[in-house]
């Protein structure tokens, strides 16, 4: 569970995304950005997530905000997983989950009663300065478009 709240600054990432690019948060300095961890390429709640963000991006986009998804799944598996879904936003593969740590998104968690250590869904939106503006936990997979809208002023 992360530790990072409302008003810190965004810790700082570099990585490749799905085509080898690189990209940082620096990058977005100047805009918003909706950084989200998901655990896993082409499983159903991930699927509704990225295709609700997908449906919803023009919307996000006029409001300023730029998408940006990190998990643990290699680069094949992020190329496949945007050509499939037809994704408008890059994906940044995490395999070390070092991105995934910075941001507490990586810890305990429970399924059918049985704890293990896994990726915790939360997304970060981010101000143009760089600094934590909202923090999503409780992700709604199929609404998490209008979740980011709901509190953007």
């Amino acid at each position: 569970m992360t530790t990072l709240k409302v008003g810190d600054p965004a810790p700082d990432f570099h990585g490749i995304n799905q085509t080898g690019i690189q990209v940082c948060l620096t990058d977005y300095r100047g805009k918003k950005l909706a950084l989200y961890f998901y655990p896993k390429d082409n499983t159903p709640g991930c699927t509704t997530e990225a295709c609700n963000l997908r449906d919803n991006f023009q919307d996000l986009k006029d409001k300023g905000v730029e998408i940006l998804g990190v998990s643990p799944d290699n680069e094949s598996s992020h190329l496949n997983f945007i050509k499939k879904n037809v994704l408008p936003f890059d994906l940044i593969p995490d395999i070390e989950k070092k991105i995934i740590r910075d941001y507490g998104a990586w810890g305990p968690k429970k399924l059918y009663g049985r704890e293990y250590e896994g990726l915790i869904r939360t997304t970060f939106l981010i101000d143009e300065k760089g600094l934590i503006e909202h923090i999503f936990t409780k992700v709604d997979t199929r609404n998490h478009a209008q979740q980011i809208l709901a509190v953007l002023t």
